[in-house]
Protein backbone atom coordinates (compact mmCIF):
# COMPACT_ATOMS: atom_id res chain seq x y z
CA UNK A 1 0.00 0.00 0.00
CA UNK A 2 1.07 3.40 -0.62
CA UNK A 3 1.22 4.59 3.09
CA UNK A 4 3.40 1.65 3.81
CA UNK A 5 0.70 -0.74 5.47
CA UNK A 6 1.60 -4.19 4.21
CA UNK A 7 -1.00 -6.89 4.24
CA UNK A 8 -0.81 -10.84 4.07
CA UNK A 9 0.33 -12.55 0.88
CA UNK A 10 -3.68 -13.02 -0.31
CA UNK A 11 -4.27 -9.58 0.38
CA UNK A 12 -6.65 -9.64 3.59
CA UNK A 13 -5.67 -7.36 6.48
CA UNK A 14 -4.57 -9.12 9.49
CA UNK A 15 -4.51 -7.12 13.28
CA UNK A 16 -0.75 -7.07 12.81
CA UNK A 17 -1.39 -4.56 10.07
CA UNK A 18 -4.01 -3.02 12.05
CA UNK A 19 -1.66 -2.57 14.78
CA UNK A 20 0.84 -1.26 12.43
CA UNK A 21 -1.15 1.13 10.77
CA UNK A 22 -2.75 2.29 14.00
CA UNK A 23 0.89 3.02 16.21
CA UNK A 24 -0.67 0.23 18.70
CA UNK A 25 -0.03 -3.00 19.54
CA UNK A 26 -1.70 -6.03 18.84
CA UNK A 27 -3.33 -6.27 21.99
CA UNK A 28 -4.73 -2.65 22.02
CA UNK A 29 -6.28 -3.93 18.24
CA UNK A 30 -8.12 -6.98 19.95
CA UNK A 31 -9.30 -4.80 23.15
CA UNK A 32 -10.70 -2.56 20.62
CA UNK A 33 -12.84 -5.46 18.87
CA UNK A 34 -13.33 -7.61 21.93
CA UNK A 35 -13.39 -5.12 25.31
CA UNK A 36 -13.41 -1.54 23.95
CA UNK A 37 -14.20 -0.44 27.43
CA UNK A 38 -10.46 -0.84 28.54
CA UNK A 39 -9.62 1.25 25.34
CA UNK A 40 -8.68 4.79 25.71
CA UNK A 41 -11.07 7.12 23.27
CA UNK A 42 -9.01 9.07 21.21
CA UNK A 43 -6.69 5.84 20.81
CA UNK A 44 -10.39 3.68 20.20
CA UNK A 45 -11.30 6.29 17.44
CA UNK A 46 -7.96 5.91 15.71
CA UNK A 47 -7.73 2.37 15.75
CA UNK A 48 -10.89 1.96 14.63
CA UNK A 49 -10.52 4.47 11.68
CA UNK A 50 -7.60 1.63 10.53
CA UNK A 51 -9.59 -1.02 11.06
CA UNK A 52 -12.47 0.35 8.55
CA UNK A 53 -9.88 2.04 6.55
CA UNK A 54 -8.30 -1.35 5.70
CA UNK A 55 -11.46 -3.50 5.50
CA UNK A 56 -10.50 -5.70 8.93
CA UNK A 57 -12.38 -8.14 10.46
CA UNK A 58 -11.40 -11.29 12.19
CA UNK A 59 -11.31 -14.54 10.38
CA UNK A 60 -14.31 -16.48 10.65
CA UNK A 61 -13.23 -19.55 9.63
CA UNK A 62 -9.74 -19.30 11.33
CA UNK A 63 -11.63 -18.14 14.52
CA UNK A 64 -13.67 -21.58 13.84
CA UNK A 65 -10.58 -24.06 13.29
CA UNK A 66 -9.49 -22.18 16.55
CA UNK A 67 -12.77 -23.40 18.71
CA UNK A 68 -15.36 -25.81 18.20
CA UNK A 69 -18.50 -24.44 16.39
CA UNK A 70 -20.89 -21.92 19.22
CA UNK A 71 -24.39 -22.92 17.44
CA UNK A 72 -25.32 -19.54 18.96
CA UNK A 73 -26.13 -16.85 16.80
CA UNK A 74 -26.34 -13.23 18.20
CA UNK A 75 -29.80 -10.90 18.46
CA UNK A 76 -29.87 -7.43 18.48
CA UNK A 77 -32.45 -6.59 21.37
CA UNK A 78 -32.50 -2.92 20.43
CA UNK A 79 -32.64 -2.61 16.95
CA UNK A 80 -35.26 0.74 16.45
CA UNK A 81 -33.11 1.99 18.95
CA UNK A 82 -36.11 3.20 21.36
CA UNK A 83 -34.90 0.82 24.07
CA UNK A 84 -38.30 -1.27 23.61
CA UNK A 85 -38.46 -3.12 20.06
CA UNK A 86 -42.70 -3.32 20.41
CA UNK A 87 -44.61 -6.13 20.56
CA UNK A 88 -44.06 -8.00 17.32
CA UNK A 89 -40.24 -7.98 17.58
CA UNK A 90 -40.65 -9.13 21.37
CA UNK A 91 -42.68 -11.72 20.31
CA UNK A 92 -40.36 -12.78 17.81
CA UNK A 93 -37.12 -13.00 20.03
CA UNK A 94 -39.32 -14.70 22.93
CA UNK A 95 -40.18 -17.53 19.69
CA UNK A 96 -36.85 -17.71 18.67
CA UNK A 97 -35.57 -18.64 22.51
CA UNK A 98 -38.51 -21.25 22.51
CA UNK A 99 -37.89 -22.79 19.33
CA UNK A 100 -33.66 -22.83 19.88
CA UNK A 101 -33.34 -26.10 21.57
CA UNK A 102 -34.64 -27.88 18.87
CA UNK A 103 -32.57 -26.30 16.33
CA UNK A 104 -29.80 -27.45 18.84
CA UNK A 105 -28.72 -23.50 18.92
CA UNK A 106 -29.41 -21.08 21.33
CA UNK A 107 -29.58 -16.96 20.89
CA UNK A 108 -27.19 -14.23 22.21
CA UNK A 109 -28.52 -10.93 22.61
CA UNK A 110 -26.70 -7.89 22.44
CA UNK A 111 -27.23 -4.01 22.78
CA UNK A 112 -26.37 -1.76 20.24
CA UNK A 113 -24.08 0.89 19.79
CA UNK A 114 -26.20 3.96 19.03
CA UNK A 115 -23.06 5.66 17.34
CA UNK A 116 -22.07 2.66 14.96
CA UNK A 117 -24.93 0.28 13.51
CA UNK A 118 -22.58 -2.54 12.54
CA UNK A 119 -20.42 -1.87 15.94
CA UNK A 120 -22.52 -4.58 18.30
CA UNK A 121 -22.21 -7.22 15.30
CA UNK A 122 -18.76 -6.81 14.51
CA UNK A 123 -17.52 -6.93 18.36
CA UNK A 124 -20.03 -10.02 18.96
CA UNK A 125 -18.51 -11.62 16.24
CA UNK A 126 -14.99 -11.23 17.25
CA UNK A 127 -15.72 -12.41 20.67
CA UNK A 128 -16.58 -15.97 19.53
CA UNK A 129 -19.81 -16.34 21.09
CA UNK A 130 -22.02 -17.05 18.10
CA UNK A 131 -21.58 -17.99 14.25
CA UNK A 132 -23.83 -15.48 13.01
CA UNK A 133 -26.97 -13.60 13.69
CA UNK A 134 -30.47 -13.32 13.27
CA UNK A 135 -31.79 -9.85 12.10
CA UNK A 136 -35.13 -8.19 12.58
CA UNK A 137 -37.07 -4.53 11.75
CA UNK A 138 -34.68 -4.04 8.64
CA UNK A 139 -35.47 -1.11 6.65
CA UNK A 140 -34.03 1.31 3.65
CA UNK A 141 -30.68 1.54 3.63
CA UNK A 142 -29.60 -0.83 6.22
CA UNK A 143 -25.92 -1.12 6.69
CA UNK A 144 -26.39 -4.23 8.65
CA UNK A 145 -27.07 -7.03 5.92
CA UNK A 146 -24.37 -5.31 3.14
CA UNK A 147 -21.64 -5.67 6.19
CA UNK A 148 -22.83 -9.19 6.47
CA UNK A 149 -22.54 -10.41 3.48
CA UNK A 150 -19.17 -8.53 2.55
CA UNK A 151 -17.74 -10.66 5.75
CA UNK A 152 -19.34 -13.67 4.77
CA UNK A 153 -21.12 -14.02 7.79
CA UNK A 154 -24.45 -16.07 8.04
CA UNK A 155 -27.51 -14.38 8.62
CA UNK A 156 -31.14 -14.81 8.07
CA UNK A 157 -33.57 -11.97 8.21
CA UNK A 158 -37.58 -11.29 9.97
CA UNK A 159 -38.26 -8.99 7.15
CA UNK A 160 -37.47 -8.54 3.69
CA UNK A 161 -34.04 -6.88 2.82
CA UNK A 162 -35.53 -4.04 0.95
CA UNK A 163 -32.58 -2.28 -0.83
CA UNK A 164 -31.15 -5.96 -2.13
CA UNK A 165 -33.67 -7.84 -3.97
CA UNK A 166 -32.15 -10.99 -4.74
CA UNK A 167 -31.03 -11.53 -1.40
CA UNK A 168 -33.15 -14.87 -0.07
CA UNK A 169 -32.19 -15.00 3.68
CA UNK A 170 -35.43 -13.80 5.11
CA UNK A 171 -38.90 -14.78 6.25
CA UNK A 172 -41.38 -12.15 6.28
CA UNK A 173 -45.03 -12.03 6.90
CA UNK A 174 -47.32 -10.87 3.65
CA UNK A 175 -48.41 -7.15 4.66
CA UNK A 176 -50.01 -6.65 1.59
CA UNK A 177 -52.08 -10.08 1.77
CA UNK A 178 -53.19 -8.90 5.60
CA UNK A 179 -54.47 -5.22 4.72
CA UNK A 180 -56.02 -6.60 1.55
CA UNK A 181 -58.26 -9.28 3.51
CA UNK A 182 -58.87 -6.44 6.34
CA UNK A 183 -61.08 -4.81 3.28
CA UNK A 184 -62.89 -7.53 1.94
CA UNK A 185 -63.67 -8.53 5.41
CA UNK A 186 -64.84 -4.65 6.17
CA UNK A 187 -66.57 -4.86 2.84
CA UNK A 188 -68.28 -8.14 3.66
CA UNK A 189 -69.56 -6.48 6.76
CA UNK A 190 -71.34 -3.93 5.31
CA UNK A 191 -69.30 -1.54 5.27
CA UNK A 192 -69.24 0.99 2.14
CA UNK A 193 -65.83 2.71 2.36
CA UNK A 194 -62.61 1.81 3.70
CA UNK A 195 -60.14 4.85 4.61
CA UNK A 196 -56.20 3.49 5.68
CA UNK A 197 -54.63 5.28 8.55
CA UNK A 198 -50.38 4.53 7.62
CA UNK A 199 -46.99 5.53 8.44
CA UNK A 200 -45.54 8.43 6.60
CA UNK A 201 -44.47 7.37 3.29
CA UNK A 202 -41.15 6.04 2.68
CA UNK A 203 -41.75 2.60 5.08
CA UNK A 204 -41.16 0.03 2.89
CA UNK A 205 -43.69 -2.53 5.34
CA UNK A 206 -45.97 0.76 5.45
CA UNK A 207 -46.00 1.45 1.72
CA UNK A 208 -46.82 -2.34 1.49
CA UNK A 209 -49.56 -2.59 3.61
CA UNK A 210 -51.16 0.58 1.96
CA UNK A 211 -50.86 -1.25 -1.69
CA UNK A 212 -52.59 -3.99 0.09
CA UNK A 213 -55.51 -1.30 0.22
CA UNK A 214 -55.37 0.34 -2.28
CA UNK A 215 -55.18 -2.53 -4.66
CA UNK A 216 -58.43 -4.34 -2.43
CA UNK A 217 -59.89 -1.74 -3.12
CA UNK A 218 -59.52 -1.62 -6.82
CA UNK A 219 -60.67 -5.44 -6.40
CA UNK A 220 -63.97 -4.68 -4.88
CA UNK A 221 -64.95 -1.54 -7.58
CA UNK A 222 -64.41 0.95 -4.77
CA UNK A 223 -63.20 4.51 -5.17
CA UNK A 224 -59.37 3.95 -5.74
CA UNK A 225 -58.91 7.52 -4.54
CA UNK A 226 -60.46 6.59 -0.66
CA UNK A 227 -58.96 9.21 1.96
CA UNK A 228 -56.19 7.99 3.36
CA UNK A 229 -54.35 9.00 6.31
CA UNK A 230 -50.83 9.27 7.73
CA UNK A 231 -49.14 8.96 11.51
CA UNK A 232 -46.26 8.01 12.95
CA UNK A 233 -46.08 5.51 15.77
CA UNK A 234 -47.93 7.57 18.68
CA UNK A 235 -51.15 7.55 19.86
CA UNK A 236 -52.22 10.91 20.15
CA UNK A 237 -50.91 11.99 16.57
CA UNK A 238 -52.89 8.81 15.56
CA UNK A 239 -56.18 10.36 16.97
CA UNK A 240 -55.31 13.54 15.73
CA UNK A 241 -54.92 11.59 12.03
CA UNK A 242 -57.84 9.20 12.59
CA UNK A 243 -60.28 12.35 13.14
CA UNK A 244 -59.28 13.97 10.28
CA UNK A 245 -59.64 10.82 8.40
CA UNK A 246 -63.28 10.83 9.63
CA UNK A 247 -64.44 14.23 8.21
CA UNK A 248 -63.41 12.62 4.86
CA UNK A 249 -65.30 9.54 5.11
CA UNK A 250 -69.18 9.01 4.30
CA UNK A 251 -71.72 6.96 6.60
CA UNK A 252 -71.20 3.70 6.43
CA UNK A 253 -67.53 4.05 6.62
CA UNK A 254 -64.55 2.26 8.41
CA UNK A 255 -60.67 2.64 8.87
CA UNK A 256 -58.32 -0.34 8.37
CA UNK A 257 -54.73 0.74 10.14
CA UNK A 258 -51.29 -0.65 9.55
CA UNK A 259 -50.65 -1.32 13.05
CA UNK A 260 -52.59 -1.57 16.44
CA UNK A 261 -50.93 1.29 17.51
CA UNK A 262 -52.75 3.38 15.29
CA UNK A 263 -56.02 1.28 15.48
CA UNK A 264 -56.12 2.54 18.99
CA UNK A 265 -56.14 6.25 18.03
CA UNK A 266 -58.56 5.41 15.12
CA UNK A 267 -60.64 3.84 18.01
CA UNK A 268 -60.29 7.12 20.37
CA UNK A 269 -60.99 9.19 17.13
CA UNK A 270 -64.52 7.51 16.69
CA UNK A 271 -65.19 8.00 20.33
CA UNK A 272 -64.50 11.40 20.12
CA UNK A 273 -66.81 11.95 17.54
CA UNK A 274 -69.64 9.84 19.68
CA UNK A 275 -69.92 7.32 17.35
CA UNK A 276 -69.27 3.58 18.21
CA UNK A 277 -66.57 1.27 17.35
CA UNK A 278 -67.77 -1.29 14.60
CA UNK A 279 -71.56 -0.71 15.19
CA UNK A 280 -70.94 3.20 13.75
CA UNK A 281 -67.17 3.05 12.18
CA UNK A 282 -65.65 -0.08 11.32
CA UNK A 283 -61.97 -0.30 12.81
CA UNK A 284 -59.40 -3.39 12.11
CA UNK A 285 -55.06 -2.84 13.26
CA UNK A 286 -52.44 -5.03 12.31
CA UNK A 287 -50.45 -7.22 14.82
CA UNK A 288 -53.41 -8.66 16.80
CA UNK A 289 -51.20 -7.62 20.05
CA UNK A 290 -52.68 -8.39 23.64
CA UNK A 291 -53.64 -4.56 23.66
CA UNK A 292 -56.24 -5.25 20.64
CA UNK A 293 -57.72 -8.33 22.35
CA UNK A 294 -58.49 -6.20 25.56
CA UNK A 295 -59.96 -3.17 23.26
CA UNK A 296 -62.08 -5.90 21.03
CA UNK A 297 -60.33 -4.75 18.17
CA UNK A 298 -60.06 -6.90 14.92
CA UNK A 299 -56.47 -7.46 13.97
CA UNK A 300 -54.56 -8.90 11.55
CA UNK A 301 -52.29 -11.81 12.74
CA UNK A 302 -48.95 -12.43 12.18
CA UNK A 303 -47.45 -16.02 12.34
CA UNK A 304 -44.57 -15.41 14.39
CA UNK A 305 -44.12 -18.82 15.93
CA UNK A 306 -43.47 -20.12 12.65
CA UNK A 307 -41.51 -17.24 11.71
CA UNK A 308 -39.19 -17.65 14.33
CA UNK A 309 -38.96 -21.53 13.97
CA UNK A 310 -38.29 -20.97 9.69
CA UNK A 311 -35.64 -18.48 10.84
CA UNK A 312 -33.75 -21.10 12.48
CA UNK A 313 -34.13 -23.78 9.37
CA UNK A 314 -32.30 -21.52 7.34
CA UNK A 315 -29.49 -20.82 9.74
CA UNK A 316 -28.34 -24.22 10.73
CA UNK A 317 -29.41 -26.15 7.47
CA UNK A 318 -29.05 -23.74 4.57
CA UNK A 319 -29.09 -25.71 2.14
CA UNK A 320 -32.52 -27.16 2.78
CA UNK A 321 -34.34 -24.26 3.54
CA UNK A 322 -32.80 -21.64 1.50
CA UNK A 323 -35.68 -18.86 2.08
CA UNK A 324 -36.82 -16.61 0.98
CA UNK A 325 -40.45 -17.56 2.79
CA UNK A 326 -43.45 -14.91 2.85
CA UNK A 327 -45.75 -16.20 5.51
CA UNK A 328 -49.80 -15.70 5.16
CA UNK A 329 -51.43 -13.70 8.17
CA UNK A 330 -55.03 -14.40 9.11
CA UNK A 331 -57.89 -11.98 10.75
CA UNK A 332 -58.91 -12.09 14.31
CA UNK A 333 -62.05 -11.17 14.15
CA UNK A 334 -64.01 -8.81 16.71
CA UNK A 335 -66.31 -6.40 17.88
CA UNK A 336 -65.00 -3.28 16.08
CA UNK A 337 -65.81 -4.60 12.62
CA UNK A 338 -68.98 -6.25 13.29
CA UNK A 339 -71.89 -3.32 12.23
CA UNK A 340 -74.33 -5.49 14.39
CA UNK A 341 -78.03 -4.79 14.49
Amino acid sequence: MGDGTTTTPGGRPTIVDVASAAGVSRQTVSNVLNRPDRVAPDTLERVQREIDRLGFTPHVSAQQLRRKRAWAYGFEVNPSGHRRMGHILDEFLVELTVSAPSHTSHLVAFAPDPDDVVAGYRQTLASGLVDGFVLADTRQSDPRPPWLIEHEVPFVSFGRVWDLPELTRWVDVDGHAGVRTAVHHLVDAGYRQVGFLGWPAGSPVGDDRRRGWSDALAELGLDAAAPAAASVQDIDEATDSAEQLLGRLGPDAAIVCASDLLALGALRAVRNHGLRPGADVGVVGFDDTDVAAAMSLTSVHQPVADAARIAWDMLVDPDRHPGPVLLEPTLTIRASSLRGD
